[in-house]
């Protein structure tokens, strides 16, 4: 189909969703997925990158698991399938597969061969491991689940990337955040910011903790962060 792209690795195969600009070529942005898999959420954001001139890629990195996970927050049965995923989730696989999509990403005709990575909560989580173990040429990672188990990896971090925490966030408490934050600190690389009276997942369309306001800043920010590092000449 003309919005998927399949990805082969020494693993297997997966599919991701791509959004295509209207002007090519164009630098690229893998978007990585929550705990609900390449849901309508995470196309909406696609489409709206490629609305901003990007080559959006989104991988299903559940397919190990169950391929072609498509689910939402509204219901108590999505949401504990949704947290069974997570516990079964393999962050080195994850990380390996979001490799594959890069160099798929920037093989692509169309591509300028810049590209980033903006993820969600567990994609969150996994674009701060990538940043840390491979790098980007940008990666913006909103509310990362359980980043502060994972600051061993923060001097790997030689990647342009912005963080986005809620407040409130009732799955990274403000002890989580002052780790992240503290851990970070001293690259000037790294841009942290919080938003007060947000709750996790602020920026999801259509979500249960969606705020508007807070999430078009967090948006406008990341707009101006991914034009300046992979639009530039």
């Amino acid at each position: 189909m003309h919005n998927q792209l399949r990805i082969t690795t020494s693993d297997g195969a997966f599919i991701a969703y791509i959004a295509r600009p209207r002007v090519l070529p164009a630098p690229a942005v893998v978007v990585i997925h929550e705990v609900f898999g390449v849901n309508a959420d995470m196309r909406q954001s696609c489409d709206e990158l490629a609305a901003k001139g990007y080559l959006a890629i989104s991988p299903d990195l559940f397919w190990r698991q169950e391929p072609g996970v498509d689910m939402t927050d509204q219901t108590e049965v999505e949401r504990a399938k949704a947290l069974a995923l997570y516990n079964a989730f393999d962050l080195d696989a994850g990380v390996r597969d979001i490799v594959a999509t890069l160099e798929a990403a920037r093989a692509l005709p169309d591509a300028t061969g810049r590209v980033g990575v903006v993820g969600y909560c567990l994609g969150g989580l996994l674009t701060y491991l990538t940043a840390a173990r491979v790098g980007v040429d940008a990666a913006v990672a909103y509310y990362p689940g359980n980043a502060d188990k994972h600051l061993e990896e923060a001097g790997g971090v030689h990647s342009p990337m912005l963080i986005h925490l809620a407040q409130e966030d009732e799955y990274i408490p403000a002890e989580a955040q002052q780790k992240i934050t503290t851990a970070l600190q001293d690259l000037s690389q790294v841009q942290v910011y919080n938003y007060p009276g947000c709750h996790h997942a602020f920026a999801r369309h259509r979500g249960i903790s969606y705020d508007a306001e807070a999430a078009a800043l967090a948006n406008g920010r990341t707009d101006a962060f991914l034009a300046l590092y992979l639009k530039k000449s």
